[in-house]
């Protein structure tokens, strides 16, 4: 970071005026965009790392912040102050803090004159913040969409995923052959499933066996549906919807012949960066999903979603979003099911699965393909897997899996999975 953390603070700020302004823009296209190519890579990540964070606990700055504003100035400022009180309240040095914050402010060309607001209300927060902040509740996911969760799953579920939101993602590691090797050589934990976690990681890059593609980056939720699946070397298998590739590359190491499909040339580009960098190999297309033809063993559908599921590691998501689209999302999700049942050997199998919370986007789903399809059927028998709680078995065989399941462990990814059968 530069000797004073301007630039990076300036990033994160930057990257909040996009993402809770009048239009906002999902964190993960910012980056894409190359939003803060301008930064060297440490400011770079600073400032991602303060976005992410104050996201996160956007609800307690606020609720700190409304104390000593009479009203919110404009969104660049009540995001600098926002950042400062984040940053404050975790242990960050008043004195560093808030000159930091003040000479962001003095450099904008338009709101330099609120440098004096700034540096009142951090100095305050400096000396009240800290001792308030943990008194205050985990927060909340915005009413339009806490609501539909709170209908699904129960006011007491709500309240324990928010506070897994809150605490934020461990960094989950697949391992290509042995897991056990990878969670010694990165001084991660091996988990029941397989998957290999880290609770402090550096730079990603950085660590052992990256390079040699030992591994890859694959929350421990996402990496049940291929284990699920089940793969046998040789088998013709599907990987629809595939990037970024974490699933492509898990069936590939299984020794699959895999077809990995998606629609979007910049992340199929990353999912054959992810394969060279494995050793792994998979035939690639670009294209829309109802368009593929052939005939498989097996199909991985792991269908575009609300991605609800992934709040705790995208806390951008319940601001960048209100919803709107999900309609069209499920709409979407049936289409897919429908069109790859058709490409599914007699006698096959297909793994659903979506990271969503929602139900219509999970056991609906199932349940709809269900009635229209009389050569399917679900198959859970397959869910018997080291790690698996029997209680996440939903009543139509499928796999529900939340953020506050695995507290002790730190959480996973919010999902849903069902592995359905045709009949032979």
């Amino acid at each position: 970071m530069s000797q004073t953390g301007v630039q990076a603070r300036r990033g994160a700020v930057s990257l909040l005026d996009q993402i809770l302004g009048d239009e906002p823009r999902l964190m993960s296209e910012l980056l894409a965009g190359g939003v803060l190519e301008k930064l060297p890579p440490d400011d770079r990540a600073r400032a991602q790392r303060l976005a992410t964070e104050t996201l996160r606990g956007l609800e307690r700055a606020d609720r700190l912040l409304q104390k000593h504003l009479k009203k919110y100035p404009p969104l660049t400022i009540h995001n600098v102050l926002r950042v400062g009180t984040i940053e404050l309240c975790q242990g960050g040095a008043a004195h560093g803090v808030v000159n930091a914050m003040v000479n962001l402010v003095a450099q904008h060309p338009r709101l330099s004159h609120l440098k004096g607001l700034t540096n009142a209300v951090l100095r305050k927060i400096a000396a009240e913040g800290p001792d308030a902040w943990d008194a205050l509740r985990a927060p909340r996911l915005p009413k339009w969409l806490r609501g539909p969760l709170i209908e699904a799953w129960g006011a007491d579920a709500m309240a324990a995923m928010e506070i897994a939101h809150f605490k934020g993602a461990p960094l989950d590691l697949t391992a290509k052959t042995d897991p056990q090797a990878v969670a010694e050589a990165t001084g991660g934990t091996l988990l029941p499933t397989g998957t290999v976690r880290i609770t402090n990681p550096g730079q990603v890059s950085t660590m052992p066996g990256y390079e040699a593609g030992d591994w890859w980056v694959q929350d421990a939720a996402a990496a049940l549906p291929v284990r699920i699946l089940d793969p046998k070397p040789g088998e013709a298998i599907l990987d629809l919807c595939a990037a970024p590739g974490g699933k492509t590359m898990q069936l590939a190491a299984a020794g699959a012949d895999v077809t990995a499909v998606d629609d979007s040339i910049p992340r199929m580009v990353r999912v054959k960066e992810n394969l060279s960098r494995t050793g792994l190999a998979a035939k690639t297309l670009t294209k829309d999903a109802r368009a593929v033809k052939g005939s498989f063993d097996a199909i991985l559908l792991d269908a575009p979603c609300s991605a609800t599921g992934t709040i705790r590691r995208h806390p951008d998501l319940p601001y960048a979003k209100d919803g709107s689209e999900f309609g069209a999302l499920i709409e979407l999700q049936t289409e897919l099911i429908d069109h790859a049942w058709t490409l599914l050997k007699p006698g096959g199998r297909m793994v659903f699965c979506t990271c969503s919370l929602l139900p219509d986007e999970g056991e609906v789903q199932v349940d709809e393909a269900l009635e229209k399809h009389q050569d399917m059927q679900v198959d859970s028998s397959v869910l018997s897997l080291p790690g698996i709680d029997s209680s996440w078995i939903t009543t139509e065989g499928g796999l529900r899996l939340r953020p506050d399941y695995w507290s002790d462990f730190g959480g996973m990814d919010g999902f849903y999975i069902a592995c359905l059968r045709k009949a032979g």
